[in-house]
């Protein structure tokens, strides 16, 4: 509009300038000279074609500036497969609550929640002043009772003592040992250890408590695998199988999935419900996962090596219909997509696309179909 108006101003301006012309180049007669005319109509073509010059520049820089920024990427094949998507809390295969095997009060504790050990740690440790006695104790009354024994023996080699008395001599020499183990036995147990490899979970007493055996002292888990209880459907009974391929996310861990595979298959269909229970095992990859998160189970049916893979993220939605713009030649062209297997980051499409083309990811919504666009960065997906 700007440039419009100069345009209408210059050639106000140019009249003007004819008109006084005219009247300066008449003689006292009134006539006109017809050199001066010509030059000035000259003057305003030139004008004219200079404006118009520059009208057209101003459009053809306009029409470079109104073409559409958008973002690309590029499609690539792959493999992608389908799944049975369930959800479920992890929980750990391995998991032990620790009791002290004897009562005592408390002297030491070696660990603290969090902390990772390994079979035959010991945790606690309880006042052993008791029971070293009572196994020192032990200890004396069997050596005593061997001695005894040996000395009933060389009698009974003689055969200065029976049968009988031989036997007796024997039973009580085993009894004595017994007891001495047990009392060895019990000083050990002052040393609670934990019974597998894994993480104290929490810790249940302080230094100074009088603990029973019924009393729970702290769990210790395996976090290195983990399971999801998950119930499937009774149709799809048929394409379950333990071994099975299936992965695992989570909301609070993006862009990870965790490979898992099936460890348990319930052979019985649940009729309240008409599910069967599936038990999914799970590598706890650097330790991210922890007992108790919910997650999203996939359990893989089939997969499709070779797929044209298309990034969700390039996907307009118009009902029920999904939408993709491919460029080629700076033109996005609208595609309506035909849709295999997807994942929760890819779909498999059956159109007519080729391998290696610019799909739009960015700058696609509200777009037309064949819209000039300019591609201002390129993204790996």
């Amino acid at each position: 509009m700007k440039r419009i108006g100069l345009i209408l101003i210059i050639l106000f301006s140019t009249t003007l300038l004819l008109n006084i012309s005219s009247c300066s180049n008449s003689d006292a007669n009134g006539n006109v000279d017809k050199k001066a005319a010509v030059n000035d109509t000259t003057a305003v073509d030139d004008s004219l074609a200079v404006a118009k010059k520059d009208s057209a520049k101003e459009e053809g820089k306009t029409s470079v500036d109104e073409l559409i920024p958008v973002e690309t990427t590029v499609i690539r094949k792959g493999p992608i497969s389908s799944y049975i998507l369930l959800s479920s809390n992890l929980e750990t295969e391995k998991m032990a609550d620790i009791y002290s095997r004897v009562q005592g009060i408390v002297k030491k504790i070696n660990v603290e929640e969090g902390d990772y050990v390994y079979k035959g740690h010991v945790l606690f440790e309880l006042e052993a002043d008791e029971y070293e006695l009572a196994e020192e104790k032990a200890r004396i009354a069997y050596e005593k009772q061997k001695s005894a024994f040996n000395r009933i023996e060389a009698m009974f080699q003689k055969e200065l003592l029976s049968n009988e008395e031989y036997e007796q001599a024997k039973f009580v020499l085993a009894d004595a040992r017994v007891t001495w183990k047990q009392a060895d036995l019990n000083l050990n147990y002052t040393r609670i250890e934990t019974p597998i490899s894994g993480v104290v979970v929490d810790r249940m007493v302080r230094i100074g408590d009088r603990i029973q055996t019924t009393n729970k002292l702290t769990s210790v888990i395996d976090t290195e695998e983990m399971i999801a209880v998950v119930y499937v459907p009774e149709k799809e009974f048929e394409t379950i199988s333990k071994g099975q391929e299936a992965y695992i996310t989570c909301s609070h861990i993006e862009d990870k999935e965790f490979p898992g595979w099936i460890k348990r298959v319930s052979p019985a269909v649940d009729p309240q419900s008409g599910t069967f229970k599936v038990t999914v095992g799970v590598k706890n990859l650097k330790g991210r996962l922890r007992p108790g998160m919910f997650v999203d189970v996939h359990v893989i049916t089939d997969t499709h090596d070779d797929a044209l893979l298309i990034p969700k993220l390039a996907i307009v939605y118009e009902n029920d219909l999904m939408n993709v713009f491919v460029v080629r030649d700076s033109v996005a062209h609208k595609i309506e997509l035909e849709v295999g297997f997807e994942n929760h980051e890819k779909i498999e499409s059956l159109n007519d696309i080729q391998e290696g083309e610019q799909i739009i990811i960015v700058g696609q919504s509200g777009l037309k179909d064949k819209t000039k666009v300019k591609v201002v960065s390129q993204r790996t997906t």
